[in-house]
């Protein structure tokens, strides 16, 4: 009987578009690898990438701030240190 293939990982459409500009085949790579060989060989890029997700999480972010300021850390009645 035949077994139904598993379905390919996805990769972030972003690091394949790097990893297409950089020349690089990448066949075989896990997201976690690609990530990490892309910011040995074009930094740059994932500091765009992290300045381009805090822009685009900045509204939750600090609503989650308030959230924190206004009601605490969750467990912190318990917290001993």
């Amino acid at each position: 009987m035949d077994r139904p293939e598993a379905p390919a990982p996805s990769i972030d459409p972003e690091l394949l578009e790097q990893a297409a500009r950089l020349g690089l085949d990448t066949t075989n790579w896990t997201e976690h690898d690609l990530r990490l060989h892309l910011q040995k060989l074009d930094p740059a890029g994932g500091e765009a990438r992290a300045r381009r997700w805090a822009e685009e999480n900045a509204e939750a972010i600090r609503r989650h701030g308030e959230r924190i300021e206004r009601e605490g850390c969750f467990g912190e009645e318990w917290r001993r240190w």
